[in-house]
């Protein structure tokens, strides 16, 4: 689009009057500022060129130039050769101020005293948006761009924009999944893991979290009782706390849930069997037909995440779902710790029964997942690719892991770590007197991540002395470097009070 063109969307921008008691050169510049501070213009974003916005204004073009120069100046606008003015980047790094259209809305609808849900209240995720930028890296979930497989994706995609494969997924599917890529799930995925489930039984989501909400909404309402480990994955909590069930936090050990302590009035049990969330602990093969024993007769449904199971482990156990024999066992599977977190697919293996409940619920939430990426993700599959990554993926992380164990024990010998086979973190226990929290962010100033344990633990509102270290996204080089500016920053922490 031409920039002459553009000029339409500037013209709520800027409003030049004759009348004030400023200069013309003033307004504009204020004018800019403005919308630049209430992020109204991006980054990436032309301004109009001097010409045309001074012909918009009725202004001389050089008080347009003598605008444009002084912002320059100011470090307001950055000028590019032959393309033009553009906002500096570095201003959008500061916190936003109020815009004046926001303040003109301020308490004329309070949406938290109208919204069903508390939403905004349940613990906010560890978010590192500029984790990729810092030396040390040890962030769990995200990728390492050094061996996401581009050339096979792109391949991938390519394939699925030929034309007879746009004739398979460009229409709508209503509540249908990609039929291939349903096969590859469950030819190539599910037997890694001792499942076997028929077409019917396998139902494609938006990631795990999408499928624990369709499950939260479907089977819970206000009253539902839950037991979840605690320590354990905090958004499956939020999300069932949002549905109105009540937690039961069940302790963990070294052998993973503690099955006794389950209350026989649970109406469901939220486990992470493969390793655990976020010790990394695998579930002992007596707790786990302990686990299934008492669901049969407390008659509890027991949903399983296949949390970090993705990769090869040396010993992999197979899914809790392979053992049961009584359609109890409703399985939770990502692709997010293998091909990419961005890609958000995921999938729920479950009775035919459930499934056919999922599909509908699912059409009035968002029909089905975009059929593109479903048929790019069957291809990946299907050609051999997400073995092939598995493989190499699972060969990097057993060397860092072990790199990392190493570190840690030479230069925080004070500190505990569970090393489990497999998985892309370490859970690691400080000394008494540790604030993981202050200390995480000692840390952050020295450019290392690591994630503070505390929102884990059903009562996150006390600080802990444990962290997690992920291993998926820094690369070797850099772990021992960053464990020992970790010790640094651990040295000078401040203690807990």
């Amino acid at each position: 689009m031409s920039q002459r063109n553009d000029s339409a969307i500037w013209s709520g921008l800027f409003r030049i009057s004759a009348e004030s008691g400023q200069t013309l050169q003033a307004q504009i510049r204020q004018a800019i500022v403005a919308a630049i501070l209430d992020r109204q213009i991006a980054a990436s974003m032309p301004l109009p060129s001097c010409r045309i916005l001074a012909e918009k204004l009725g202004v001389a073009r050089g008080t347009v130039v003598l605008a444009f120069q002084q912002l320059v100046d100011q470090g307001f606008l950055i000028a590019k050769e032959r393309r033009g003015h553009f906002v500096n980047p570095e201003v959008l790094t500061t916190p936003a101020k109020p815009s004046q259209k926001a303040a003109e809305q301020a308490g004329h609808v309070d949406w938290k005293a109208r919204r069903r849900i508390e939403a905004s209240d349940m613990p906010r995720p560890a978010k590192h948006e500029n984790w990729i930028k810092c030396s040390y890296p040890f962030v769990y979930g995200q990728f390492d761009p050094a061996l996401f497989p581009t050339a096979e994706w792109r391949e991938c995609n390519r394939m699925a924009l030929a034309v007879l494969e746009i004739r398979n997924w460009a229409a709508d599917m209503v509540d249908r999944d990609d039929p291939l890529l349903i096969e590859q799930i469950q030819a190539r995925l599910l037997p890694r893991r001792g499942i076997f489930a028929n077409p019917d039984e396998i139902i494609v989501t938006l990631g795990a979290q999408n499928a624990l909400y369709m499950l939260a909404t479907l089977l819970m309402s206000k009253g539902s009782k839950v037991a979840m480990e605690d320590p354990g994955y905090p958004d499956a909590r939020s999300i069932f706390r949002l549905a109105g069930a009540d937690i039961a936090a069940t302790p963990v050990d070294s052998q993973g849930i503690v099955t006794s302590a389950i209350p026989s009035d649970a109406g469901f049990v939220f486990v992470t069997p493969s390793h655990h969330c976020p010790t990394m602990v695998p579930l002992s093969s007596e707790r786990r037909q302990d686990l299934l024993l008492r669901a049969q007769t407390n008659d509890q449904i027991i949903i399983e995440d296949g949390y970090d199971s993705q990769l090869l482990d040396e010993s992999p156990q197979q899914a809790l779902k392979s053992l049961d024999r009584t359609g109890r066992v409703v399985y939770v599977g990502s692709m997010s710790k293998t091909l990419a977190p961005g890609l958000r697919l995921g999938y729920i293996v479950a009775s035919a029964d459930l499934i056919a409940e999922l599909r509908a619920l699912r059409r009035f939430m968002l029909r089905h997942p975009p059929a593109n990426n479903q048929r790019a993700v069957a291809l990946f599959l299907s050609l051999g690719h997400h073995e092939a990554l598995v493989r190499r993926l699972s060969s990097a992380f057993e060397e860092r892991r072990k790199r990392l164990v190493q570190a840690i024990s030479a230069f925080l010998p004070e500190w505990r770590s569970t090393n489990s086979a497999g998985g892309t973190s370490l859970w690691l226990e400080g000394p008494r007197g540790i604030d993981a929290r202050s200390l995480a962010e000692a840390a952050a100033a020295r450019s290392v991540i690591v994630e503070p344990g505390d929102r884990f633990f059903d009562r996150a509102d006390r600080p802990t002395r444990f962290l997690r270290l992920g291993i998926s996204s820094i690369a070797l080089q850099h772990i021992e470097p960053g464990i020992r500016e970790l010790a640094t920053a651990a040295g000078r922490r401040p203690a807990a009070a």
